[in-house]
C-alpha cells in the first residue's frame, strides 16, 4: 500500500454507510444486469466490484487513486442491479455517496472544475438562465444557421461527443410549458383530485408536446393540474455528478414551492426527476428543518403513469393503430419500480399492440449526461439495444424520461430504424383525441 496514505480517503460528510456496504455478500447475481460487466467482463466494473472499491476505501485501505474514481464514474447508476439484488443493497445510494465525496477530496483540473462550475452551478439552477439558453437554440434552428453548419460540413470538424449533442437536440418549442399555460388548469367533471405538476427543466424546455399530453390527459381524468412557476431543477443530474450540496440545495426549494400547494400528488412524467424527488427524504434525512418536510415531500411524488393507473381511465378512447415498442427508463423500473403500469396504461389503447422487447429493462447508454462523458461505452450499450428494438419491428417505440428519448432517438437514426419514439402519454393522449373525433 506504499503511498496510498497520501491520497484522499472518505470524510464523515455524507459518507458511504457501512450496513449497506456490508449488506452485499458478493453473490453475483447483479453481474447479468450490469451494462459495463456485461460489456466490458471487468471484475471491478460490476456493482459488487465497486462496492468493495468503496469498502476497501472505507477501510483505510485504498486512497482515491484515479483507478478508483474511473470505475465509480464509469457506472451509468441505472441501478438494474438492484432489482436483481436479494440483499437489497442499495447500490444508487453508495454510488452517489462515494462520487460526492470523489468531488470534494479529488478535485479535477481548473478546465474541470469550471466546466463542472458552469454547468452544474451557473446553469442549472437558474431557469431564467437555461430559459435563455433554450432561446438561443431555438434560434439557431430556425434562423437556418444550424442547415448552413450542416450543409458546409462544420460538425464533421468537431469532436464526436459535440456533433452527436447537437444532432440530438429536438426541435425546440416557441415558449417553456410552464410559461405558456396557465399556472391551474381544471379538470372535466367530476373532478376528483388536485395535481401539483413538477415540469422540470429540460422537460420543460425541450418536451412541451409531452408535458401538454400529460396535462391534457391528467385534466381528462378529472384532475386538476397545478403547475408552480417557481419550482426549479429536480438536481438528479447534480447527484449523479457528486454535487450533493447543489442537489440538496434545489431539493430544500422545490420542498418549500410544493408546500405552498393545496394538491393532494405531485406528478411528473420524467423517470429521473421522478426517482429524484422520491429520493429528497433520503437526501435530506440529516437536515434538522427539512429532514420530515422532505419524507413527506417524497411520500406524493407520483410518476403520470402511477397516478393514471389508480383508478380507471375515463373514455372515450379512440384508436392508435400502432405497433409499440415499450422500454423501460431504468429510473422508472429500478428506482420508482414502476414497470406494469406504463403497460397496462397502453394496453387500454384500441388498435395499440405492445410488441415484446428482448431485454427492455437494459439501460439504453442514456444515464444523464454519460452519453456526453462516456461516449463510447454508451454508444456500445446503445448499440445493443437498437438490436432488440429493431427485432420487435415496431411503428413506434416508447420511453418515459427525456434523456431516453433523446438517446433512442440517436439510435434510430444511426441504426436506420424508421420508428419515432414518443412518451407513453403522448400515445394516451392520441388516443384521446381520436375519441372525440370518433
Amino acid at each position: 500500500m506504499n503511498g496510498m496514505a497520501s491520497l484522499p480517503g472518505f470524510d464523515q460528510v455524507d459518507r458511504p454507510q457501512r450496513e449497506k456496504i456490508s449488506t452485499c455478500i458478493h453473490c453475483g447475481l447483479c453481474l447479468d444486469k450490469c451494462p459495463t460487466y456485461r460489456t466490458l467482463g471487468t471484475e471491478m466494473d460490476s456493482p459488487r466490484g465497486r462496492v468493495y472499491l468503496i469498502k476497501a476505501v472505507d477501510e483505510g485501505r485504498l486512497g482515491m487513486t484515479p483507478n478508483f474514481i474511473e470505475h465509480m464514474y464509469l457506472c451509468l447508476d441505472c441501478r438494474a442491479c438492484e432489482t436483481a439484488c436479494p440483499s437489497h443493497v442499495e447500490f444508487g445510494d453508495l454510488m452517489e455517496r462515494a462520487r460526492g465525496q470523489i468531488e470534494r477530496q479529488a478535485p479535477r483540473p481548473l478546465a474541470g472544475r469550471l466546466l463542472r462550475w458552469l454547468v452544474f452551478r451557473g446553469l442549472f439552477p437558474h431557469p431564467r438562465r437555461l430559459r435563455g439558453l433554450f432561446r438561443l437554440l431555438r434560434l439557431y434552428q430556425r434562423s437556418g444557421l444550424q442547415r448552413l453548419l450542416h450543409a458546409v460540413g462544420v460538425f464533421n470538424l468537431l469532436p464526436a461527443h459535440l456533433k452527436d449533442m447537437e444532432a440530438m437536440l429536438p426541435d425546440l418549442p416557441p415558449r417553456p410549458f410552464s410559461r405558456s399555460v396557465p399556472e391551474y388548469l381544471p379538470g372535466q367533471e367530476p373532478a376528483t383530485r388536485t395535481v401539483g405538476f413538477f415540469a422540470g427543466c429540460v422537460m420543460d424546455g425541450l418536451f412541451v408536446d409531452v408535458h401538454n399530453a400529460t396535462t391534457r390527459v391528467l385534466q381528462a381524468n378529472g384532475c386538476g393540474v397545478r403547475t408552480p412557476r417557481d419550482q426549479v431543477c429536480c438536481g438528479a443530474l447534480h447527484m449523479h455528478a457528486g454535487d450533493r450540496e447543489q442537489a440538496k440545495a434545489l431539493a430544500r426549494r422545490n420542498i418549500a414551492v410544493f408546500e405552498r400547494q393545496d394538491v393532494d400528488v405531485i406528478v411528473n412524467n420524467a423517470a429521473g426527476c421522478g426517482a429524484q424527488l422520491k429520493s429528497y427524504g433520503e437526501l435530506l434525512a440529516d437536515d434538522p428543518q427539512f429532514a420530515d418536510r422532505a419524507h413527506r415531500f417524497s411520500e406524493r411524488v407520483q410518476d403520470v403513469s402511477e397516478c393514471l393507473a389508480q383508478e380507471p381511465l375515463r373514455g372515450p378512447l379512440g384508436a392508435v393503430p400502432k405497433r409499440v415498442a415499450y422500454d423501460d427508463p431504468c429510473h422508472l423500473l429500478h428506482a420508482q419500480r414502476i414497470r406494469q403500469q406504463p403497460r397496462d396504461l397502453l394496453q387500454q389503447i384500441p388498435g395499440l399492440e405492445l410488441a415484446p422487447v428482448t431485454d427492455a429493462d437494459f439501460c439504453c447508454g442514456a444515464a444523464g449526461i454519460y452519453n456526453i462523458t462516456h461516449q463510447d461505452m454508451s454508444r456500445r450499450i446503445l448499440e445493443r439495444k437498437m438490436e432488440h428494438l429493431a427485432a420487435a419491428q415496431p411503428d413506434v417505440i416508447a420511453t418515459g424520461n427525456p434523456g431516453c428519448m433523446m438517446q433512442l432517438r440517436s439510435g434510430a437514426r444511426l441504426a436506420g430504424l424508421d420508428a419515432p419514439v414518443v412518451h407513453p402519454i403522448e400515445l394516451l393522449a392520441a388516443a384521446y383525441e381520436a375519441g372525440k373525433k370518433g
